[in-house]
């Protein structure tokens, strides 16, 4: 990221391989809609382009920053369309926290941890995490989803990231 940041393009183009797909995935996740997500994942590097100095590796990888920045663009984009982020809402319990098999092997270590920690949650908990931060989905969503007030969804979010930071040793 550090020479992405002096503008090093060689560096950039070897970042955009790797990443580009995963972070197209995370976008088109939110939006629905492959040419939206097209427009965002170019934001999205335009911004890495331009803010990669910014990074800072004492909070996190350079892959979970770079997700964060599109998944929260492609975030953007659906509130001012006014849709909902996830097209479907009952697809949403088919959100699942183990990926598919192939794509197993090809995990970081720092995601299959990540994985474990978010499996130790009891059901309803594993799947509001995913539900919030993984589609998108906003607490007032949450709540009517569980059918629980929103001070509640709030308040098992919080714990549920705080058990996952436990988990990983960040707490």
């Amino acid at each position: 990221m550090a020479s992405v940041a002096k503008h090093d393009q060689a560096d950039f183009e070897r970042l955009y391989d790797a990443t580009r797909a995963r972070l197209f995935g995370v976008v088109l996740r939110v939006v629905r809609d492959q040419g939206i997500a097209e427009d965002v994942l170019c934001e999205t590097y335009v911004r890495v382009w331009n803010e990669a100095g910014q990074f800072d590796p004492g909070l996190g990888s350079p892959m979970a920053w770079m997700v964060a920045m599109a998944r929260n663009s492609a975030l953007d984009i659906v509130r001012k369309r006014g849709d909902a982020p996830t097209a479907d809402p009952d697809a949403a319990d088919l959100a699942s926290d183990t990926p598919p098999p192939l794509s197993r092997r090809d995990m970081t270590d720092e995601l299959q941890q990540l994985l474990e920690c978010v499996s130790r949650l009891d059901a309803d908990r594993q799947k509001l995490v995913l539900l919030a931060y993984y589609n998108g989905w906003s607490r007032a969503e949450l709540a009517e989803k569980f059918g629980k007030s929103l001070t509640l969804v709030r308040t098992w979010l919080r714990r549920s990231v705080l058990d996952i930071g436990g988990c990983l040793g960040l707490a």
